[in-house]
């Protein structure tokens, strides 16, 4: 009488073939779970109502920097940098300004910089130094009454930019 040689199931490949598979899904979901929770994406509005409405307001302060004839020449180098205000109606203009720099994609890069007011629509502030990439200008005054905005492609050495409403 033969005796076959029988196994037991764990020490067979083909078993271990077949649930190979459906483990790396369940591990691969695990990791791709742990970035979604670790890598937020800040982009995405909670209130989107909200955020809707405001477009309206912003909308609404551009409208008002083309009626004043507003226009702004940005040049930036050195850590600093310094604007050029300019308008086609006689108005008093601000002793401070406001300018954002917002990075395209990444939020831990943008940068705030108060500027203050010098003679003729001359603006100067202290810019830290800001890494390579596109961002994007946004020029106001501390009520909030008025913007001008424009992109940048930012790199080394000297910058210049002119700034419209848009």
């Amino acid at each position: 009488m033969a005796t076959s040689d029988v196994k037991p199931w764990y020490r067979e490949p083909w078993p271990w073939l077949l649930i190979a598979g459906p483990l790396a899904v369940v591990v691969a979901s695990g990791i791709t779970f742990w970035l979604a929770i670790v890598n937020r994406d800040p982009l995405v509005v909670d209130d989107y109502y909200k955020a809707g409405k405001a477009i309206n307001k912003t909308l609404q302060r551009d409208a008002y920097a083309r009626a004043l004839g507003l226009g702004a020449e940005m040049n930036a180098g050195g850590g600093s940098v310094s604007i050029m205000l300019r308008s086609r109606e006689n108005i008093l203009l601000p002793s401070r300004l406001r300018l954002l720099l917002t990075h395209a994609t990444q939020i831990e890069k943008d940068r705030v910089v108060v500027l203050s007011g010098s003679a003729h629509g001359r603006y100067d502030g202290a810019l830290a130094l800001i890494e390579r990439g596109r961002y994007r200008l946004t020029l106001e005054d501390f009520e909030r009454t008025w913007r001008l905005t424009a992109d940048w492609q930012a790199g080394s050495g000297q910058a210049s930019v002119s700034m419209g409403s848009q």
